[in-house]
């Protein structure tokens, strides 16, 4: 019994693997170009500027870290930062306050532990305060180059729409899109999914008329 049931997860799971490359297919010719769309010059700055992006679109993010950066041009001065200044310079973001004692927090740690550098391990990111594992991708796939599935908000919704997990928790749909998806595709897998889901996909009224994706998509939960 036990050799049938591998032999039927194998099937499944190959289903799922082809099912996932039609959709990478058509991600890949219509965002050919999809990139990260936060402004960042160095992997410090991506990691704030993603800690920023919280309940927060990525446009709001770009207007407000120049200034930030332009003041706080390292970890070490983020670290000795006054929290009420970091508030100011960041609140049009919202949740501010929170944000402000992380990215503070985050610093101090980057500074005590890792003599200021960010570091370019999954690991050494998750342990910093306020970093889960969401940010710690994004900041490994796009600042060192190191394959990451970033499962968003866009991510999540499309993961389950188009059929490539029945799974809710973000952990969790990163594990199922692991399972089906190379690592060489992996980042630029959530960049395309992000524009897919901002253009086309979108929450509350998913444009399936003129979706690409149409042909492949189960649309699991949409009423379409």
């Amino acid at each position: 019994m036990s050799g049938m049931k591998d032999r039927q997860d194998n099937a499944k799971l190959r289903e799922r693997r082809r099912h996932a490359a039609k959709v990478l297919r058509i991600l890949a010719r219509e965002y050919p170009d999809a990139v990260c769309s936060l402004n960042y010059a160095t992997p410090l700055q991506l990691l704030i500027a993603t800690i920023l992006s919280a309940q927060c679109t990525d446009e709001r993010v770009n207007m407000v870290t120049p200034a930030l950066f332009e003041r706080f041009p390292d970890a070490k001065a983020f670290a000795a930062a006054e929290q009420k200044e970091v508030e100011k310079l960041i609140q049009s973001t919202g949740f501010y306050r929170n944000k402000a004692r992380n990215i503070i927090a985050c610093c101090k740690a980057i500074v005590k532990q890792h003599g200021g550098e960010v570091p370019g391990t999954l690991e050494g990111l998750v342990r910093l305060p306020g970093v889960g594992r969401k940010t710690a991708n994004v900041v490994l796939g796009n600042a060192f180059g190191v394959p990451g599935i970033v499962v968003d908000t866009h991510v999540l919704r499309l993961s389950r729409r188009l059929g490539l997990t029945r799974e809710k928790a973000p952990d969790k749909v990163e594990r199922d899109l692991m399972q089906i998806l190379p690592p060489e595709e992996w980042v630029a897998f959530g960049h395309r999914m992000i524009y897919h889901g901002r253009k086309v996909c979108q929450a509350r009224k998913p444009r399936c008329d003129v979706c690409p994706l149409a042909e492949v998509c189960p649309r699991i939960g949409v009423k379409a």
